[in-house]
């Protein structure tokens, strides 16, 4: 609590004393007129499904990406025991199979939804498989992502013909 006080400190000082103020803040005594309001919009990532309920997201230059299994797919497998990851370095086509997943329901093949190179794999999945079950699209360090890839023009033509998430969820009977 100390660091997070001195930092606001420097930053604005009448931060830190409303924060020292005994009555509560609520929206009749906080004042955010005196406060600069600001707001970070991240640049998202452009993401697609395949028919076999794999997920990617390319960053907006097309030139990487991340692959994983869906929501849908982690629902309907069930609790996933074993997590087999692609090889770093693998050049492989639209469809390919990359990895495979086991649950305790069944297993399944992991394909590649587009033409790429393999240039990373999420190794806690190894450790911790049911991470796919608590999080399946996250793609942050901590997620259920399955590879980090490298894409090429014919990877971004294969990205084209994939379905938007409003797609996948007719496909999949979803609802929001």
């Amino acid at each position: 609590m100390a660091s997070i006080a001195r930092c606001l400190r420097a930053a604005r000082p009448s931060t830190l004393s409303r924060l020292a103020q005994t009555t509560p803040l609520t929206r009749s005594n906080w004042q955010p007129a005196s406060l600069r309001a600001f707001s970070a919009s991240p640049i998202r990532d452009i993401r697609k499904y395949t028919k076999d309920h794999e997920w990617i997201d390319l960053n907006t230059n097309k030139k990487e990406g991340v692959i994983g299994i869906s929501e849908y797919a982690a629902e309907e497998l069930g609790d996933v025991v074993y997590v087999e990851l692609p090889e770093e370095g693998k050049e492989v086509s639209a469809g390919d199979a990359i990895g495979a997943v086991e649950s305790v329901k069944s297993a399944a093949d992991i394909n590649s939804p587009i033409a790429c190179k393999i240039t990373s794999i999420n190794l806690t999945l190894e450790e911790k498989p049911g991470t796919i079950n608590q999080v399946p699209e996250d793609d942050s360090a901590g997620g259920g992502w399955i590879a980090k890839v490298s894409v090429d023009e014919q990877g971004i033509k294969d990205f084209e013909t994939l379905m938007d998430l409003e797609e996948y969820k007719a496909f999949t009977g979803a609802s929001e």
